[in-house]
């Protein structure tokens, strides 16, 4: 599969930037991803993804790290911090900035074990779809150290939907989850294979997160449906 998203980070790394990468989803809209946005600093991002950091301890593992931000400010604070990517372009984008510890591996195929898992920018995304939660819940439970937490944020889209008159949203279909988002990303007239994306509502992903063992606190609510949330095992 070609690595549109790598490539893109890339570019911008080393100087060539002239494009932002253009997103495809199935609720219909055509967007823009800015590079720009993808290597900000601590002071320029969202306050969610700020606590989040402030939230951090022990060693940690930046999940779906992209360009490498918030593993570059936890290491420049002193900790001991892994980025992880399934990317190759993503992880060449981390070393270039000097991040310290990477991984280019599906999170599925990692096995070491953390005191702070971090799942920012909707992180939780990368389960794509539902049914795949009870999996990727599994496995992220097994990587925590005793006393360890997961940190992610994520966003309840169900305000994209449609409002009837009663007052009722009508949503596509019941045997589909509504955050189940399915997206192609193009890049420098490159477009990649469609691939989905999860945005999960908290009440979700409380629930979930019980069944699993884990306790689910709302750390915080965003300005726009989005909030950050952080587990703990019982």
């Amino acid at each position: 599969m070609e690595d549109i998203f790598g490539k893109a980070l890339l570019d911008f790394q080393i100087g060539r930037y002239t494009e932002d990468i253009v997103t495809f989803s199935s609720l219909n809209i055509k967007d823009t991803l800015p590079l720009p946005h993808l290597f900000r600093d601590y002071d320029n991002m969202p306050t969610l993804e700020q606590k989040a950091l402030d939230l951090c301890y022990g060693e940690v593992l930046d999940i779906g790290c992209g360009a490498g931000s918030h593993s570059l400010y936890l290491q420049q604070k002193g900790f001991k911090v892994t980025a992880l990517d399934r990317s190759q372009g993503a992880i060449e984008t981390c070393r270039s900035r000097g991040i310290e510890q990477t991984v280019c591996s599906n999170i599925l195929d990692h096995t070491k074990k953390y005191d702070t898992l971090l799942l920012l920018m909707n992180g939780i995304g990368i389960i794509g779809k539902l049914q795949t939660l009870d999996r990727y819940f599994t496995h992220l439970k097994s990587l925590l150290k005793p006393n360890g937490q997961i940190l992610l944020d994520s966003s309840d889209i169900i305000y994209m939907y449609d409002e009837d008159n009663d007052g009722s949203i009508w949503l596509p279909s019941s045997q589909y989850y509504y955050g189940e988002v399915q997206f192609t990303l193009e890049y420098k007239g490159n477009k990649g294979f469609p691939f989905y994306w999860l945005y999960l509502d908290y009440n979700t992903l409380k629930r979930a997160s019980v069944v699993h063992g884990m306790a689910c606190e709302l750390v915080s609510n965003g300005e726009h449906y989005d909030y950050l949330a952080k587990l703990n095992v019982f």
